[in-house]
């Protein structure tokens, strides 16, 4: 085993509070984002490169991170969408049969800077009780006055759009080209599982970039339109608010998932705001309000939609609930077969809890039974 050098490493919050670290080496430039915590044990890989997490600076809770290495198809994109790490301990050493490589180079290759030796349960303590909050990190530790003045610049995740930072550019295709089930899937930072899922019952898909028209997509004759996840505040995305209001009111079969979720919300009325500190992990309980059974599930949002709006609008209803603080987990569109889910079914922490959701979708694709 290699020795590894320790630099000194600082992590500074927008409300000024300073938390202590190390480093590997020193950072080519500071890092800025929101800061949040995930409190999975396991699915480090999943979340690093998850597009929904682009612009934010992560800390884990698990205390050890990268003690499996990394496997290249489990990977949710193209590569890292964090902008910094945080954590207790950082495995250089990886034990692991089927890795590919260990973090530390995984990192490395996406220059992506990490910060460890960290108290990250007084850090994620501090955010629990303060909120998601813009920080930078750096190896610049002597200079904090200059670290404020950069950090002053970030720009909140209020109001911020981030989709087309990570959409892709161009449409392409996956899937059997031969399938009666051809669904749209309008990318707003959509996590290769997703499309895995899709894949696997069958269908050809193609993927759009975030800022299609609902005309672009019917031209080529979907089944069904898949609204993605994806990261920053859904309220900037008039195009895609534009294209829910289309499917709804043409009676498309839609699925909603994270910020798609968001989307169609906005779309039928419902305001959507920032959460204290949002939900990042892979055991949250879940209801579902129809069947009355319980999901374990898989979230990452740091904005959802505003429940006594959602009760007090007769153009939904309420399919799911999230069990520890009650907000909204799912909604259906009256008359419409339009759904949508504030977590991710296709990662299936349960694991199979919630992925009843895309058998849902296929179902109505292939009935257009507005009741389903």
């Amino acid at each position: 085993m290699k020795y590894n050098l320790k630099t000194p490493a600082v992590i500074l919050l927008a409300d000024g509070t300073v938390f202590k670290g190390q480093s590997s080496a020193k950072f080519d430039s500071n890092r800025s984002g929101e800061i949040c915590f995930n409190t999975g044990m396991t699915g480090y890989q999943e979340i690093f490169t998850d597009p929904s997490y682009f612009g934010q600076i992560m800390v884990t809770t698990n205390a050890h991170i990268g003690n499996y290495g990394v496997n290249s198809d489990e990977s949710e994109s193209d590569g890292v969408k964090i902008s910094g790490l945080v954590c207790k301990n950082f495995s250089f050493a990886p034990s692991r049969a089927n890795s590919d490589s260990s973090l530390e180079e995984f990192l490395n290759e996406a220059d992506l800077p990490v910060v460890f030796d960290v108290d990250t349960r007084a850090l994620v303590s501090h955010i629990r009780k303060h909120g998601a909050m813009n920080a930078i990190i750096s190896s610049d530790v002597d200079n904090l006055e200059a670290l404020k003045a950069e950090l002053a610049n970030h720009p909140s995740m209020k109001g911020l759009e981030l989709a087309s930072s990570v959409s892709t550019k161009t449409g392409y295709t996956l899937g059997d080209k031969l399938s009666d089930s051809r669904v749209a899937v309008l990318d707003l930072g959509v996590k290769k599982n997703i499309l895995r899922r899709l894949e696997a019952r069958g269908a050809y898909i193609k993927v759009f970039p975030y800022n299609s028209t609902y005309e672009e997509l019917m031209e080529w004759n979907p089944s069904g339109i898949l609204l993605s996840n994806g990261p920053g505040d859904p309220e900037p995305l008039t195009s895609a608010i534009d294209l829910a209001k289309k499917c709804i009111s043409n009676a498309i079969p839609t699925f909603g998932i994270c910020l798609g979720h968001q989307v169609i919300a906005l779309s039928v009325g419902i305001p959507t705001f920032k959460m204290h500190n949002g939900h990042r992990g892979i055991n949250h309980p879940v209801i579902n309000l129809v069947s009355g059974k319980s999901e374990v599930t898989s979230q990452n949002h740091g904005f959802t939609i505003d429940k006594k709006s959602t009760e007090s609008n007769d153009k939904v209803e309420i399919s799911h609930m999230h069990l520890n603080d009650h907000s909204v987990a799912g909604i259906k569109v009256n008359g419409k077969p339009c759904f949508s889910v504030q977590y991710h079914p296709e990662a299936g922490p349960g694991p199979n809890d919630a992925t009843y959701l895309f058998d849902d979708f296929f179902e109505i694709m292939s009935s257009k039974n507005v009741s389903a």
